[in-house]
């Protein structure tokens, strides 16, 4: 699909969620459920202390489909709904964190979404690399480069899930490029 049509029928899925539709819930679950995660994986880390624990992982995100299932009928603009699932998760992973600081934890299935197979080669030593070098980042650092270069959001998305102005968000990404970069080259990862 291309990215207009995928939108659209996002679009028509969550139309279909709001009327009650359980198959389409479910759908939308599974498009977004490793993304999610993965997002909530990188959200519910205490900077410098590794991963977080996969159960607490899990338990926020069942909390978050709760949240999503309980708030999509009063949903009113179906084309937002990719910045609001994220918002909904960022709300969560806040409130989680709060509560229960998350614990250390190894490295282990973190592995990015796939990219293109056009994108560059990377090797799974030069993957571990970038996750750890992103793991270093602040938490809001942190969060945008997810949000831009993992999920693909645009600006305004991202200022939308974050709550900031647009203007604050490249500031981040700006800072977040620069001290990633430098981590990296540290760590000697190539394109």
């Amino acid at each position: 699909m291309t990215d207009s049509t995928d939108r659209l029928y996002e679009r028509v899925l969550v139309l279909r969620c709001q009327t009650g539709d359980e198959t389409a819930f479910a759908e939308l679950v599974e498009r977004y459920q490793p993304r999610l995660r993965y997002y909530l994986r990188k959200m519910l880390r205490a900077p410098h202390q590794g991963e977080t624990a996969d159960s607490a992982v899990e338990d926020t995100l069942q909390e978050v489909w709760l949240d999503v299932f309980r708030a999509i009928p009063r949903l009113a603009d179906a084309g937002a709904s990719r910045a609001w699932l994220y918002r909904i998760a960022r709300d969560r992973a806040f409130r989680t964190f709060r509560h229960r600081p998350p614990p250390h934890q190894p490295l282990d299935e973190a592995a990015l979404p796939d990219t293109a197979a056009d994108g560059p080669r990377f090797t799974e030593e030069d993957a571990q690399r970038i996750h750890a070098a992103l793991d270093e980042l602040a938490a809001e650092h942190r969060e945008v480069m997810v949000l831009r270069y993992i999920e693909e959001m645009s600006y305004d998305e991202i200022a939308g899930v974050v709550g900031c102005p647009v203007g604050t968000v490249r500031s981040r990404l700006h800072y977040a490029r620069q001290v990633l970069g430098r981590r990296l080259e540290r760590r000697n990862v190539h394109d």
